[in-house]
C-alpha cells in the first residue's frame, strides 16, 4: 500500500498539467449534444422505385391552420387569457373540397373544419339545431354542403360549408346503423350506407333524393353474393359516377352504376397485397384510381379502376411519425390529388402530396399557409 501510494507521488510534473487537459477535453466532448439530423419527408414508394407520393404535412390542432394575428395576441394581453387549444380526441372520417378539410370526432360529437386557405379552425354540430350525436362518415356536395352520418340519431344531418345546419334526412325507420354517406357528382342523389348488425338484415345502401329526402331505392340486401352486403362499413362516389362500397364483412370492395347494378367486386380476405384484413375507409381521385384502408395492416392501398393494385402507403406502428398507423379509419382524395389520412390512435391526419404536384400548388399551397 505505501508502495501505491509512493508511486502516486512519483508523477512527472508535466504528467499532472496535461491529464486534467485531457479530463476538461472528454468532458467538453460529452458535453456538446449532438447535431438533430433534418427531417426528411418520407416518399412512397421508397427508393430505389421511383417515388409517387410525398408526405406533407400533419392536422393535429386548430394551431395548425389558425392564423395568430397581432389583434389575437393583444387581446390575450388585455384580458389574461391564455389562448385555447383545440384538437382531435377521436377522429374517424375526412372530407375534403377546395382546402377545407371536415373531420368527424365520434367521442366530440361534432365535426371540426380545419379551413387552410381561409386559416381558420370551426367547430361544427354541437348547438341545436343542428346537434349531432355521433358523427362518422361524411361527404361534401359539388356547392360545398356538408353531409354527415349520425350513427346514433339515424339520420344524415346536412350543414353549409360554413357549418350552419339546414335539414336532416332519413329516421330510424328507414336507417338503423347509418355510418357512411355519399353525393353524387352532380348533388342530386344521396348515398347513405346502413351497417346493420349482426342480428339485422338491414345491410344495404339506401338511395334518397338530396334536395327533399325522399327514399329512392334500397341497393343490396344481406349476404355473400355479388351485390349483396355483410356489415358494408364506408362508400364513394367516383368521377365517373361508379359507386365504390367496402363489404367489410366479405372482405372486398363492390362497384355499382349509379342506379345500384352490380358491376365487379375485388378483394378478398388474407394478408398479401391486394388482400384485405380489416378493411374500412375508401375514397377515388380525379383519375378514378381507389383507394382502401385496412385497419389491420396500418395503411391504405391504392388500386386502379378494375381493382387492380398500384401500390400501397404506410405501415403499423406505434411511433405515429408520418406513415405511421395504429388505427386507420377514413380517406379522402381532393381536387389537387392530395390524400388525407386519418388514424384515430394517434389522433392525426397525415396529407401526402403527388410528386408531380408542387407544394405551391393547389388549394392548400405553402403560399397560402
Amino acid at each position: 500500500m505505501r508502495r501505491e501510494a509512493g508511486a502516486r507521488q512519483a508523477i512527472p510534473t508535466k504528467a499532472r498539467h496535461v491529464l486534467p487537459a485531457i479530463l476538461v477535453l472528454l468532458l467538453t466532448a460529452c458535453a456538446t449534444a449532438p447535431e438533430e439530423k433534418p427531417f426528411v419527408p418520407p416518399v412512397y414508394p421508397p427508393p430505389p422505385a421511383e417515388p409517387r407520393f410525398v408526405f406533407e404535412r400533419t392536422l393535429l390542432y386548430n394551431d395548425d391552420v389558425e392564423e395568430y394575428t397581432r389583434g389575437m395576441r393583444f387581446r390575450q394581453y388585455a384580458t389574461g387569457a391564455s389562448r385555447k387549444l383545440m384538437g382531435l380526441v377521436k377522429p374517424y372520417d375526412v372530407a375534403v373540397l377546395r382546402g377545407k378539410v371536415y373531420v368527424s370526432d365520434s367521442v366530440q360529437r361534432s365535426v371540426f373544419l380545419f379551413d387552410i386557405p381561409g386559416k381558420r379552425f370551426l367547430e361544427i354540430g354541437a348547438k341545436k339545431p343542428g346537434l349531432l350525436a355521433k358523427p362518422l362518415g361524411m361527404d361534401v356536395s359539388v356547392n360545398g354542403d356538408l353531409y354527415v352520418s349520425d350513427i346514433s340519431a339515424r339520420r344524415i344531418m346536412v350543414y353549409t360549408a360554413d357549418g350552419q345546419f339546414l335539414r336532416a334526412i332519413g329516421n330510424p325507420e328507414q336507417l338503423r346503423r347509418p355510418s357512411d354517406v355519399a353525393v353524387s357528382n352532380d348533388g342530386a342523389r344521396l348515398y347513405v350506407l346502413d351497417t346493420g348488425g349482426v342480428d339485422s338484415m338491414s345491410h344495404h345502401v339506401q338511395v334518397y333524393d338530396a334536395t327533399t329526402g325522399k327514399l329512392l331505392k334500397t341497393i343490396g340486401r344481406r349476404g355473400a353474393g355479388e351485390g349483396e352486403f355483410n356489415l358494408p362499413i364506408q362508400l364513394t362516389v367516383a368521377p365517373d359516377d361508379r359507386l365504390y362500397v367496402v363489404d367489410s364483412g366479405n372482405f372486398r370492395v363492390q362497384a355499382f352504376d349509379p342506379d345500384g347494378r352490380f358491376l365487379f367486386a375485388f378483394g378478398s380476405v388474407g394478408r398479401l397485397p391486394g388482400q384485405f384484413a380489416r378493411p374500412k375507409g375508401i375514397a377515388t381521385d380525379p383519375s378514378g384510381n381507389i383507394y382502401v384502408i385496412d385497419t389491420a395492416f396500418g395503411n391504405f392501398q391504392i388500386f386502379n379502376a378494375k381493382g387492380q393494385l398500384l401500390m400501397h402507403i404506410g405501415d403499423r406502428g406505434q411511433s405515429g411519425m408520418p406513415g405511421k398507423y395504429m388505427l386507420p379509419a377514413g380517406i379522402d382524395v381532393d381536387e389537387d390529388g392530395r390524400i388525407y389520412v386519418v388514424d384515430q390512435f394517434f389522433r392525426k391526419i397525415d396529407v401526402f402530396r403527388p410528386i408531380s404536384l408542387s407544394a405551391e400548388e393547389g388549394f392548400v399551397a405553402e403560399s397560402d399557409k
